[in-house]
């Protein structure tokens, strides 16, 4: 029973996603809850399982393409009657009816392993290109590995067939053999789609409709460090990575129970100002689709490891870009860890409809003055607020990054106001 698989709901408001990658294809026999396709929505990369056991007859959609919700995404034969044997491990047979080409598409092409035909070496889903494009893979020069025709090739010829990429090849048996490679450069035009169009539009949106402004500090984190030390010293041998991230946030959250208005946020016509119980504190990851922005739930009722060990569930889903929606929405206030990469100071855009926004910048070393005059070697962090500034002035600012600086100079402060 031939049987249309309808992509379903995978987030609040989400109507249409792009397929990044079949992990199946027609002809495959699948089973119930076997993943068959990431797609890729305003937000995060989402796994979609099959409902069914049986043959995949039909993908509705190429990778890179926009499925709609609620519209068929690949067809299916739930009871098995199509051109591959039974679930339970029969050998698989072949129409002989079928095309070359077509019997070409039935190699195991989610392996990403290099499949030939005559002299071309390819990839299937160049293969699949080129036929979209009526073209010849043998007009194409490889530059891969063994004269493969990659993506690019494939694209640069299109954009340009007269300026084909030559190679010429020492053949000489030498240690210093060497490959030479005349390319002829071409644009390349990239569609922007998924976590990249809908940062586009949100920062877009909070530059013009927040008015920002930007408060910078110095931090003296040398105690925290060793604390920190401690931390993972101790709790390692549990699997609990404690880095730097869940003091950082633990701090913020007893600070804004003191300063409640960073944990804000207006209504549209901005005549009412609610003030959020719950810390819901978002952490910048650089992730696989872009720029993400997980979120930490209730931090004000969880303890520093509680935290520890949300901050690396939610990265490590981050930067794979499969991430549910659910983290990444509901935010109320947020740090980004620039510093990880580089810089000492930044001016971030605040993440609407939040009110504020804090960057940190790296750690480094310097020498400071203690109480006696004496130079030591201190562990120094600049960090670089962004406030709406309808919301927060300058002196509440201040005062609260004062609040926060307290707790993270001082630790035995900050592990004296938890509850």
């Amino acid at each position: 029973m031939i049987k249309d698989f309808i992509l379903p709901d995978i987030g609040e408001g989400i109507i249409e996603c792009e397929v990044v990658e079949w992990k199946v294809k027609e002809g495959d026999v699948i089973v119930e809850d076997q993943v068959v396709a990431d797609v890729s929505t305003d937000k995060a990369i989402v796994e979609i399982p099959s409902m069914y056991n049986g043959v995949v007859t039909k993908l509705y959609y190429a990778e890179g393409d926009i499925a709609q919700v609620h519209s068929p995404l690949f067809a299916i034969d739930a009871e098995g009657d199509g051109e591959t044997a039974a679930i339970d491990g029969a050998v698989a047979k072949t129409d002989a009816s079928k095309e070359p080409e077509a019997l070409v598409d039935l190699a195991p092409a989610v392996s990403n392993e290099d499949m030939t035909t005559g002299k071309v070496l390819s990839t299937p889903a160049v293969r699949r290109l080129a036929r979209e494009n009526a073209l010849d893979l043998a007009l194409v020069t490889g530059t891969g590995k063994a004269g493969r025709v990659l993506k690019e090739d494939l694209l640069r010829y299109l954009a340009n067939p007269e300026a084909q990429a030559t190679v010429v090849a020492d053949t000489a048996p030498s240690m210093a053999a060497k490959t030479s490679v005349a390319v002829t450069e071409s644009d390349r035009v990239e569609a922007i789609r998924g976590v990249r169009k809908i940062m586009a539009e949100r920062m877009s949106e909070s530059v013009a409709t927040i008015p920002h402004f930007t408060y910078v500090d110095e931090i003296d984190i040398t105690e925290l460090v060793a604390l920190r030390a401690q931390l993972k010293e101790r709790y390692s041998p549990e699997g609990i990575k404690v880095t730097m991230m869940p003091l950082f946030i633990k701090a913020m959250s007893l600070a804004i129970k003191q300063f409640p208005v960073l944990n804000s946020r207006a209504n549209e016509d901005f005549t009412e100002l609610t003030y959020l119980a719950s810390h819901n504190i978002g952490m910048a990851v650089d992730g696989k689709t872009g720029l993400l922005v997980p979120n930490i739930k209730g931090v004000q009722t969880m303890s520093i490891l509680d935290v520890a060990q949300e901050v690396s569930r939610l990265t490590e889903a981050a930067r794979s870009g499969k991430i549910s929606p659910a983290d990444l929405s509901g935010g109320s206030i947020t740090m980004s860890n620039v510093g990880a990469i580089g810089g000492t100071a930044a001016t971030p855009i605040i993440t609407k409809p939040e009110v504020a926004i804090v960057a940190l910048g790296k750690v480094q070393t310097l020498p400071r003055f203690d109480e006696s005059g004496n130079v030591q070697a201190r562990k120094i962090m600049t960090v670089s607020w962004s406030g709406d500034h309808r919301v927060i002035d300058g002196a509440t600012m201040a005062r609260f990054s004062n609040q926060w600086k307290e707790y993270l100079e001082v630790p035995s402060s900050m592990l004296a106001s938890m509850v």
